[in-house]
């Protein structure tokens, strides 16, 4: 059984779109698992990230790509309805003196590009979301001594990952920022807390399981090992820390949140997911107009890119998690490591 190759068994979460070179070269030289999110990156970005990886570490480090799920472009994705969803958002794109968008020929890059590309940068580990990695693809990830990890937020998810021959389930409860990802029932029927989930699917997987969402500090990896985690995976807490490339108006949001605070919401992408509410967020809930992933994603990164820039924190987008508020004492990314490390001496409960 292939395993992960850490001293430390930390796990940065990948963020799509808000990785950096540092903070998963950091992770990785502390003797954990930098990952880096490659999410709309096509073949040659996925080239000089990794080459800017390997530049600063010669750590380990994953990779973590989003499985095309199929609901990519719906039969609504027309000119049409892309229009009514341009001009839902016209408030803000004027407020920022922006041009609206024009429909582009392709919103993602294709994934058998991406796949070719990180096979042939051969890291350590590569990660999925979305769903079970083809079978080929696992394969062919094998045989050049890449490990596979698949993220499930069921039991059956779990089961279907462990099936499809991947060596590592992570196991996100709820709780986490950032996207649901869901991929056998909708992401409103696939709602489980990490308390729950994690010894179920300790108990029916052969595969090593790393526990993910509302996890901060020494208090939740003790508390994940106890429910049966081989180790776990921490993204708002390092998300909130200097070396990440969230702005400083989203690292503010993040410590000034309560477990209460973040609300689950397809507005910015289309897709579930659980961040920080704010103006923006309010309106293009209010206006009853959300077009589906990825076009309102797209759309939403158009202004969202120009916000962060001019420090505009209203019209951002903010993942975040609901132990947002457990960060706040710590924004050094070594800090992090060494507070969650220290919750490690609690053995794993046996299955």
């Amino acid at each position: 059984m292939r395993a992960l190759p850490v001293d430390v068994p930390i796990v940065l979460g990948p963020f799509g779109g808000l990785s950096s070179i540092e903070l998963t070269a950091t992770v990785s030289e502390l003797g954990g698992l930098g990952s880096f999110g490659l999410y709309g990156y096509d073949a040659g970005r996925i080239e000089r990230t990794v080459t800017a990886l390997r530049k600063r570490t010669a750590a380990p480090f994953a990779l973590n790509l989003w499985l095309p799920r199929g609901d990519e472009l719906s039969p609504d994705d027309s000119e049409a309805s892309f229009a009514a969803t341009v001009e839902a958002l016209r408030p803000v794109f004027d407020e920022l003196s922006l041009e609206l968008p024009v429909r582009p020929a392709r919103y993602l890059p294709p994934f058998g590009d991406q796949i070719e590309a990180v096979l042939e940068a051969r890291p350590a580990v590569v990660s999925f979301v979305f769903g079970v990695p083809p079978r080929p693809v696992v394969d062919a990830a094998h045989e050049r001594g890449i490990v596979v990890v698949g993220t499930a937020t069921t039991v059956a998810e779990g089961l279907a990952l462990q099936e499809g021959g991947v060596d590592v389930v992570v196991g996100t409860g709820m709780e986490a920022g950032g996207h649901r990802v869901s991929f056998l029932r909708a992401a409103e029927d696939s709602l489980v807390g990490l308390v729950a989930l994690i010894p179920q699917l300790v108990d029916a997987l052969d595969v090593p399981v790393i526990a993910a969402g509302g996890i901060a500090d020494r208090r939740g990896v003790a508390a994940a090992r106890a429910l049966g985690a081989a180790g776990v995976q921490v993204g708002t807490a390092f998300l909130r820390t200097s070396v990440s490339a969230a702005t400083d108006e989203h690292r503010a949001a993040i410590v000034s949140t309560s477990a209460d605070g973040t609300v689950l919401t397809r507005a910015m992408s289309g897709r579930l997911g659980r961040g920080v509410p704010n103006r923006v967020l309010r309106e293009i809930e209010a206006s009853g107009v959300v077009a589906p992933f990825p076009v309102q994603n797209w759309l939403t990164g158009r202004f969202r890119t120009v916000a962060s820039e001019r420090g505009v924190a209203d019209l951002q987008g903010f993942w975040a998690g609901q132990a947002s508020l457990l960060t706040r004492d710590r924004a050094d990314a070594e800090a992090v490591f060494a507070e969650l490390a220290a919750g490690l001496s609690v053995p794993p409960r046996a299955p």
